[in-house]
């Protein structure tokens, strides 16, 4: 056997063996690469989550304040002005909604957005109904007359926008416990 051919022999004798080992490491530690790298994002969500997750909650509650807040019956025991017109206490109770919503609208942050747009509109009507009573009493009538009617109104309905907007944010917030 020629001597060229007994030097390629060892070469293949020793590189095929250190070229199997070689292989073989590559794919263990490719494969342990990516377990690490699976723990590490693991740890990453737990932490965001634990970060989060109170952060969430919080909002939730605020907007459940919100939502109760922003309620015809607790605008009129908070507003209530013996002397004022049925127009200042329109005025009065669509200026407190307004200014509880934007005191509140980074919240939305937090929550899924069919939640938000559920309290956007939950709003929405609470103004509307407001608004659609506020006009069939003269704006010059005593405020116990606008909120007499508005008492009334809310006596003969089941469930109002907001009552829904409560039972979605107790359902999405059920969700996270």
């Amino acid at each position: 056997m020629p001597t060229w051919l007994a030097v390629i022999l060892e070469i293949v004798k020793i590189t095929v063996p250190a070229l199997i080992v070689f292989l073989t490491v590559y794919f263990l530690f490719k494969e342990f690469m990516k377990k690490q790298y699976q723990i590490q994002v693991l740890d990453y969500r737990q932490k965001q989550q634990s970060i989060s997750l109170p952060m969430r909650l919080q909002a939730y509650e605020r907007l459940s304040l919100l939502v109760e807040r922003i309620g015809i019956p607790n605008l009129l025991f908070r507003l209530r002005a013996e002397d004022s017109t049925a127009a200042a206490l329109r005025v009065a109770m669509l200026l407190a909604i307004h200014q509880e919503y934007e005191h509140n609208v980074t919240q939305q942050v937090y929550v899924s957005e069919k939640l938000w747009e559920i309290l956007r509109v939950a709003r929405q009507e609470t103004e509307g109904i407001i608004n659609a009573i506020a006009e069939k009493v003269d704006p010059k009538a005593p405020a116990a007359e606008l909120s007499g009617v508005l008492l009334n109104y809310l006596e003969m309905q089941e469930t109002t926008s907001l009552d829904k907007a409560q039972i979605a944010i107790k359902t999405e917030a059920g969700l996270y416990l």
